[in-house]
């Protein structure tokens, strides 16, 4: 008997599998709070040197804040103050010169900045004046947490997989809160720092286990619609988080005002059923019992409760129950699986770089960065909606490869459509976001119906190392404006193509049977050939 004939009898997507779902719903909300939390916490408000070293009681006094500026401040080629420079003597002579231009000497600023405070009332930027030539530790604010996100990921696929994945899931909620409050009452930089990267480590499990256990309980006809409602759950938490954002302006309150909502998934953890498959592979048979009996009763189907008898239970044959441990070795053993563990990581690499690399830019377009966040959060529902449609339809690889080339060319309109079309660049943006969503959301279905069973956990949590690779290095190729300001955009189309290019050479999964050992892993047999509905029924996905 296999487990998926028990979870048929008992209903494999009822009202205990909706409950999950909303419980994981609930603590997956704070996820992309965090992941998006340095496009306002590291905001740069508009600022300028500080003037005061320069301060002639005598002449100052008369004259206006901006007649100030203009005798200490010198003027940019695009006719804008300079933001690093100030005059080492006050020009006074340039309140006659309209044209502005002197050969007086300019030093970089004295005695730090001077900020507009009109839209946000505290940031990193701010706080620990992190602009000018320490901008690129304004950047790595954002690199640190995503690479803690990136061994996080690692860590608690293994832990969940040793210790089980309700208690790594309790483990991640309290851990990641505790961290990302203590951050907000950081009192350095360093400190800040530290705490962000463990911040990173520890709230990725609650994705990776929430995920997990919302497809161990449902059946394989539902597992894709499972799929796109975590999905969803990442789209309502960008968009509430705009919100958020826009009434909270002060960085400290800002994180712990997103962080505060794992108290209730803390409180709804109690209801969080483990998973039954893991407790069976790792001989619980009792445990399982109990949930598999409380998902009956949930569901309304008390007559199958006979079948779940510890007898029965022992007879069913998992795919966790496997005649030896495989591990990350194990995806690089044979040339095939060195193969698809390549083109995967570079595909998790393309989509994730170019997916944040959008995201992370909200400003330079002339609009509100809220309104910017708030439309490329909302992007996502249609775009996810589409991905549900579409992965019917033309099929896996043809919905990642579409996605990906038109992402790649809203990138390249970009590049070429003057700044001061504002609206036309944000539009663009924002359409090259949509379709970026999309490929994300169709890669996370693709990768695991291409991995066999046996690695397919080790091929995730690889996949998803990269993918965090990808959003770490972000912020970095942001900072190639300084060298040409179209740079990044340059880098992220590229990135775009040639995740296109690498999905390509990928077998096609729609309709197909996956395999669940290594051996019938062949050369050009990554799937089996097409089957029937109850070929598919038989399969195991995990």
């Amino acid at each position: 008997m296999k487990f998926e004939n028990v979870l048929a009898d008992i209903n494999g997507f009822g009202r205990f599998q909706i409950m999950i779902i909303v419980i994981s719903f609930i603590g997956r909300f704070t996820l992309p709070c965090h992941f998006m939390l340095n496009n306002f916490i590291a905001a740069v408000p508009s600022h300028h040197c500080d003037i005061s070293s320069l301060d002639d009681v005598g002449i100052f006094m008369n004259l206006s804040q901006t007649e100030r500026l203009l005798v200490t401040i010198p003027v940019q080629q695009d006719g804008t103050p300079s933001s690093c420079q100030m005059f080492q003597e006050p020009q006074y002579h340039l309140l006659f010169n309209t044209s502005h231009i002197t050969d007086a000497r300019k030093v970089p600023c004295q005695n730090g900045w001077v900020y507009d405070n009109t839209t946000f009332k505290s940031t990193l930027t701010s706080e620990w004046d992190l602009v000018c030539d320490r901008r690129g530790k304004n950047k790595a604010t954002a690199t640190i947490f995503f690479v803690g996100v990136m061994f996080g990921a690692m860590a608690f696929g293994s832990l969940s997989d040793r210790y089980g994945r309700r208690i790594m899931l309790l483990v991640s909620y309290v851990s990641g809160m505790v961290f990302a409050v203590a951050s907000a009452f950081s009192t350095s930089y360093v400190m800040f720092m530290v705490l962000r990267f463990l911040t990173g480590f520890c709230i990725t499990g609650i994705v990776i286990v929430s995920a997990v256990l919302s497809v161990e309980w449902v059946d394989i006809e539902h597992r894709k619609i499972v799929g796109v409602i975590d999905s969803l759950s990442w789209t309502f938490g960008n968009t509430v988080f705009s919100l958020i954002a826009y009434f909270v302006n002060d960085w400290r309150r800002l994180i712990i005002s997103v962080t505060l909502p794992l108290i209730l998934a803390i409180f709804t953890w109690r209801w969080m059923p483990e998973s039954a498959r893991w407790l069976i592979a790792n001989g619980k048979l009792e445990q399982a019992q109990m949930y598999l009996k409380n998902c009956a009763n949930m569901n309304r189907t008390e007559e199958s409760i006979h079948t779940l008898e510890i007898e029965t239970l022992s007879t069913i044959v998992t795919t966790e129950k496997r005649d030896r441990t495989y591990s990350y070795l194990d995806l690089i053993r044979t040339p095939e699986m060195r193969k698809l563990a390549l083109r995967t990581g570079i595909l998790w690499f393309c989509v994730a770089t170019t997916f944040y690399g959008i995201s992370f830019k909200i400003t330079g377009f002339g609009l509100n960065i809220y309104l910017t966040q708030f439309t490329y959060a909302l992007i996502e529902l249609p775009a996810k909606l589409a991905v549900l449609y579409l992965l019917e339809k033309i099929g896996r690889r043809h919905t990642m490869v579409g996605t990906l080339l038109m992402a790649a060319i809203c990138l390249g309109i970009n590049i070429v459509i003057p700044k001061e079309m504002s609206v036309a660049t944000t539009v663009v943006a924002i359409i090259g976001k949509g379709f970026s969503s999309a490929s994300f959301a169709t890669l996370v279905l693709y990768s695991s119906e291409l991995y066999p069973t046996v690695v397919r956990q080790n091929g995730m949590g690889y996949n998803s190392f990269m993918a965090r690779f990808g959003v770490a290095v972000a912020p970095m190729i942001l900072l190639l404006d300084e060298v040409w300001t179209e740079l990044p955009q340059v880098i992220f189309c590229f990135v775009a193509v040639l995740g296109g290019i690498v999905a390509r050479t990928l077998s096609e999964t729609r309709n197909r049977c996956l395999i669940s050992d290594m051996n019938s892993f062949g050369p050009s047999d990554i799937l089996q050939p097409k089957c029937s509905l109850f070929c598919e029924l038989k399969c195991s996905l995990l």
